[in-house]
């Protein structure tokens, strides 16, 4: 009786307000990221990241995330390694904590991530490398990350589909590395995912060709009879830019208005919808989205939606109970304990909130050189939005790609 009491006074706590929720603790630094000042983001997420308690992992999460938007890549790395280890040891319950979150709230057991998140993990990190020109460890989480969805679709038997993001960056390094059949193949996985993304067509055929696969090739150039080899396939004095986008701001957790206990996904408004990128004033090209973060969020949690309702079920049963057993002893005790209880059981809102909307990519083609590179947004009508890039020095050597990172934030 004496860990009910405790678990009551807890509830009385929660109702009154004495713990500060995850989205407000994070609401400053997001607004910092929001109108370009990385560093207050950092400082604001770091005494929280650092902390070791039930919340740590997904504070790392934003924490790495804002350390990325500040140029500050190898300490982001850390930071996302810490958090993948962190989830990966906490994907399980204690049993004091499985029993309060039964008899208040979710929010109070520790925090493991959502699925998808730990996936995105090894995805958002992987930019980290490309930044630092670290193709080989790149791929190392582009590897990771492709691992963990097989895990989850054939080994929990989870409804979970690939990554295209994955397969068409880790295609992108596989031909950085002139290794030709790993990027053909790589390239395959991604066109059977996503068909319809428009730059697969030339990188199907070119790296077809590239791997000698003739039957392939054939095939290739019969369903798309639009693409020819283009000059600059066999010109060695080529190299290219790979433009990664991360485009805005994925969905935001809420209570459903229907039943605040449980957590739905809301899609949160982001001005730009594509980035155009400039080199030297002069060239550019418009990124084409890979990847939907925000839809994968969303059917992810709505998939998960019948555990969360079984588990809030199950509160209930033992709140129900716990109430009647002070009840026998205090009845007054027995009906503040019900409502206690119950107006504390809140959606848990923790999820990893600085993920981006979207994911994109943009190739361009180009002479070996020293260029300047900047990007502007644009909105879903194709009209500058105002926010921009600020302008970087690249180099572009002969057979090289050159990888450039560009979050947008509004």
């Amino acid at each position: 009786m004496r860990v009910w009491l405790v678990l009551l006074f807890t509830a009385l706590g929660f109702t009154g307000g004495g713990c500060a929720s995850y989205q407000t603790k994070v609401s400053v630094a997001r607004e910092a990221m929001r109108s370009g000042d990385a560093p207050k983001a950092v400082a604001e997420l770091e005494p929280l990241a650092n902390k070791e308690n039930d919340d740590q992992l997904v504070y790392l999460l934003d924490y790495a995330t804002a350390l990325q938007q500040a140029g500050r890549y190898k300490e982001s790395m850390k930071a996302f390694d810490r958090a993948e280890k962190i989830a990966d040891i906490q994907d399980y319950h204690s049993i004091t904590n499985l029993a309060s979150s039964l008899a208040l709230s979710e929010t109070m057991i520790q925090y493991k991530g959502d699925d998808f998140e730990k996936v995105m993990i090894n995805a958002i990190n992987a930019i980290n490398y490309l930044e630092t020109d670290d193709l080989d460890e790149a791929l190392v989480e582009v590897r990771k990350l492709n691992q963990k969805l097989y895990r989850y679709k054939y080994e929990a038997k989870r409804d979970y589909e690939q990554n295209p993001f994955a397969y068409y960056l880790s295609a992108i390094i596989w031909e950085a590395d002139r290794k030709w059949d790993d990027a053909y193949i790589a390239y395959k996985n991604a066109y059977d995912l996503i068909p319809d993304y428009p730059p697969l067509k030339e990188d199907l055929i070119r790296s077809a060709m590239r791997a000698q696969r003739s039957e392939d090739l054939a095939q290739w150039k019969k369903k798309f009879p639009e693409v020819h080899p283009k000059p600059e396939w066999k010109d060695k004095q080529m190299g290219e830019i790979v433009f990664v986008f991360q485009q805005g701001w994925g969905p935001r957790k809420r209570p459903r208005p229907e039943s605040p206990r449980f957590p739905y996904l809301a899609p949160e408004f982001s001005l730009a919808q594509a980035a155009r990128v400039e080199i030297d004033g002069k060239q550019e090209a418009v990124t084409d989205r890979v990847f939907s973060v925000q839809d994968v969020a969303i059917k992810t949690l709505n998939d998960d939606y019948a555990r969360i309702v079984a588990s809030r079920v199950g509160g209930l049963v033992t709140k129900a109970v716990l109430a009647d057993q002070l009840r026998q002893k205090n009845e007054a005790l027995g009906l503040v304990a019900w409502v206690a209880m119950n107006v504390a059981d809140q959606a848990d809102l923790r999820q990893w909130s600085t993920l981006p909307q979207s994911l994109q990519i943009a190739r361009i083609p180009i002479k070996a050189g020293k260029y300047k590179i900047q990007a502007s947004g644009l909105s879903g009508s194709g009209s500058t939005t105002g926010e921009r890039m600020p302008e970087r020095e690249i180099e572009v050597k002969p057979g090289r790609k050159t990888f450039v990172s560009w979050r947008s934030l509004r």
